[in-house]
């Protein structure tokens, strides 16, 4: 085992070193390119000098003379510009959005408008750190203003998607997207925005991400077994919304016995409100392997509830069976359409059992629609002298003990 070990440390460190030299390459390209534009900007500034008037002059070799003053002035500049930029070409745009009647676009200018100023004003003011030649801290200011531009781009960025997302959701058009998939389509995106961001942070700063995924086997190794309940957890609530074996608001049954709403739908979780109004939280991995009763599925919501009662030997049939109806079609939340259906199926050991069958609009009154029907089927059967048996015994003696004193 040390000699494993020690076989695959040099690997790792050239992985690491080889990432490392090639961040370090980028950074400097990125500082070096940003440094070259400061420095273009303030040697072109003499050759003004010509071309301004004489009484400004003392001015300008004020400005020459002293760095400071002069990255005060493009930073001035900076905003100024992103000001103009605001109220310009913003306004513009906007005109042109107005047009259309949809909001999606109006949304997107609106969430572009602060990243937009801030990347003219935070770069002007990254040339004018460069510019004034401060005895220390420059490298620190001007990461510390391209990490705001990075870090405003990705907030805009994840505020876009998820707007785009939803009008695509809601675009009839666009089938491949659906209300089901938009969660996991949203999280992927909003995952990718972060971790690219983030990336670019990371080489604002100098820092080398390569070397840290040149690891990451050995640390994730290590991770999926101490979290190996939450990475299944994961991986679960993504085949769930993928798979949609049910959507908020769906009535679900399960195999071990919970029956309520789904309120919500997360990646570790599925959470459901009994009719108790007590919230259950059930792990995916756990409902992902579980039997569903979907009471909310199908081609409709409409749920079908059945409705069990028993008549004695020699009772009219057909009277108990246009009974059953006008019962079923009395009730005002009992649907028309499919119409309630009586049939008899069986003969009991002391009973004809019938049933009747009626579909309701939301399975969560199930319960209290059941007891209407009952109480009324009751109330029926006792006005029209109808008998429902009840289970009973009788006992016959053949012959009584004899009495040991006799």
């Amino acid at each position: 085992m040390a000699n494993s070990g020690s076989s695959a440390n040099p690997l790792i460190n050239s992985t690491r070193e080889s990432a490392k030299a090639h961040t370090d390459t980028q950074t400097a390209e990125v500082i070096e390119t940003i440094q070259t534009a400061s420095e273009r900007i303030t040697s072109v500034l003499p050759g003004f000098r010509d071309w301004v008037p004489d009484s400004m002059l003392p001015v300008w070799d004020l400005i020459a003379q002293f760095p400071i003053v002069g990255a005060l002035l493009i930073a001035a500049f900076s905003y100024c510009l992103a000001v103009l930029v605001r109220y310009t070409l913003f306004r513009s745009v906007k005109r042109l959005t107005r047009l259309t009647s949809a909001t999606l676009d109006d949304q997107i200018l609106e969430y572009l408008k602060r990243p937009v100023f801030s990347t003219v004003v935070f770069f002007g003011w990254a040339l004018a750190v460069n510019a004034a030649q401060l005895p220390f801290g420059t490298t620190i200011l001007f990461n510390i203003l391209l990490s705001i531009i990075v870090t405003s781009w990705m907030r805009a960025a994840l505020n876009i998607s998820t707007v785009f997302l939803d009008a695509l959701a809601n675009e009839a058009l666009f089938t491949l997207i659906k209300k089901r998939t938009v969660p996991l389509i949203d999280l992927t995106s909003k995952l990718l925005i972060l971790l690219v961001g983030s990336y670019v942070l990371l080489l604002v700063w100098g820092v080398n991400p390569l070397g840290w995924l040149a690891s990451a086997g050995i640390v994730g190794i290590a991770v999926g077994f101490a979290a190996k309940d939450t990475l299944a957890n994961l991986f679960a609530g993504f085949f769930i919304v993928a798979d949609a074996p049910y959507k908020l608001g769906d009535y679900i049954n399960l195999d071990t016995g919970e029956r309520g709403r789904v309120t919500a739908i997360g990646l570790r979780s599925t959470r459901l409100l009994t009719r108790d109004d007590v919230e259950i939280t059930i792990p995916n991995g756990v409902i992902a392997n579980a039997k569903i009763v979907n009471e909310s599925g199908g081609p409709s919501a409409k749920l079908r509830i059945r409705i069990i009662i028993g008549v004695a030997y020699g009772s009219d049939v057909n009277q108990v069976t246009e009974l059953l109806a006008e019962i079923g079609n009395s009730h005002p939340e009992v649907c028309a359409t499919p119409a309630p259906r009586v049939r008899l199926r069986g003969f009991g050991a002391s009973s004809l059992d019938f049933n009747l069958m009626c579909w309701i609009q939301k399975p969560q009154d199930r319960g209290r629609i059941s007891h209407e029907i009952h109480m009324s089927l009751y109330n029926c059967f006792a006005a029209n002298g109808i008998e429902i048996p009840f289970a009973q015994q009788d006992i016959h003696i053949k012959q009584w003990p004899s009495n040991p004193e006799n």
